[in-house]
């Protein structure tokens, strides 16, 4: 693994993975791109999915093919915030929006607008929920 500057709001792994053929090392990000992909991880993660972090993750798959209505976005909403609270540190939240897409059936728009406490920075992460299975046509002979 190469040697990547230091940086104090954190350095890890890209998100998906990404491996360097020329250094055989693994893809690191810092700073700002660091967060949005721990969030992204965070909020991608299933609770007991990590076997030895059984408490990390996000209850979000549990919201899987309920209807969309006022309870289930306010419970998006506060599983979103809570999961942040515990595990993301490096950051305040200032808000967290659950909207219908219009442009996809079933899918919700989950925003996250933040502020990196150690920069006083403000930012937003726009994470698609999807409360259908996707489905390829199926095409005849």
């Amino acid at each position: 693994m190469e040697k990547q500057p230091s940086s104090f709001l954190g350095t890890g792994w890209s998100f998906p993975p990404t491996f360097s053929r020329c250094t055989g090392g693994v893809l690191m990000v810092s700073n700002d791109q660091d967060i949005r992909e721990s969030l992204w991880v965070l909020l991608s993660t299933s609770l007991g999915e990590r076997v030895m972090l059984p408490s990390y993750g996000c209850e979000l798959r549990q919201m899987v093919f309920r209807s969309i209505n006022t309870t289930l976005t306010r419970q998006i909403q506060d599983y979103v915030q809570q999961a942040i609270l515990y595990w993301e540190p490096r950051i305040a939240v200032d808000a967290v929006t659950v909207q219908r897409d219009a442009s996809v059936d079933g899918m919700l728009s989950i925003t996250v607008s933040y502020i990196v406490t150690q920069t006083n920075t403000r930012s937003n992460l726009v994470y698609p929920f999807y409360l259908q299975e996707g489905s390829i046509p199926v095409q005849g002979p």
